[in-house]
């Protein structure tokens, strides 16, 4: 059971822990055939720790599980799945984040070092990385600012179900082709993914950061002029 995530990195194979997950695979794989993570920031990178992303707004606070759509707001989470026990013990593991209550929604992360025991009870692995690991390293590297939120946007693309043991739900509609992003869905108001990629090369963070608040007065220059 695998999922493709094409970022604006690189592609991202995952393999996924079904019989041992198989709530957390379902909610994933329904997403992903959903198109729910098209477009969606890694919000969250820690070096040599996690790349966290699958919230549409950008946030951090944001995202919800499929059966929401399926049983309504008080399905927006769904309980963590426990046991059997799987450990953060490999480069790229995937789990599922944790809201603070013990229950997951659409927000996952991938572990971008081994041996990350931290996370070990309090996060939920419902897969692994099998192909891909040079995007990892490219995840790892990339400059941030002191909130982790990387200077230059890392997006999920697209996502392919590349196996999916599950039957489809009643109630859920699957678009037969990805969506267009919106503007609002790209306008982050940090550098764009495809940003003069060429020009970024190479630069330091403190260059990265000065041409982000550049950046961010212009912005709030022309939100003042609206007002």
């Amino acid at each position: 059971m695998a999922v493709l995530l094409e970022t604006t990195l690189g592609d991202i194979v995952i393999d996924l822990y079904p019989k041992e997950r198989p709530r957390c695979c379902l909610n994933f794989l329904k997403l992903c055939k959903l198109k729910y993570y098209n477009f969606c920031l890694f919000h969250s990178v820690q070096r040599n720790f996690i790349a966290q992303t699958g919230d549409p707004s950008g946030s951090g606070n944001g995202g919800e599980s499929v059966f929401r759509q399926l049983y309504g707001d008080q399905a927006r989470y769904f309980e963590m799945e426990s046991t059997p026990r799987i450990k953060h013990k490999k480069l790229g593991a995937v789990s599922m984040v944790n809201n603070g209550a013990n229950m997951h929604g659409s927000q996952f992360f991938i572990t971008l070092s081994g041996n990350v025991d931290s996370l070990d009870g309090m996060h939920t692995v419902f897969g692994e990385v099998s192909e891909g690991f040079d995007i990892i390293t490219k995840l790892s590297e990339s400059f941030t600012d002191k909130e982790n939120r990387p200077y230059q946007d890392i997006r999920i693309n697209h996502t392919v179900v590349l196996d999916d043991p599950f039957d489809d739900p009643d109630g859920l509609t699957f678009p037969d082709r990805s969506p267009e992003p919106t503007k609002e869905q790209l306008d982050s108001g940090r550098i764009a993914a495809d940003e003069e990629v060429d020009k970024d090369k190479g630069k330091t963070e403190e260059e990265l950061k000065e041409e982000l608040e550049s950046k961010e007065s212009k912005a709030n220059a022309h939100i003042l002029e609206m007002v």
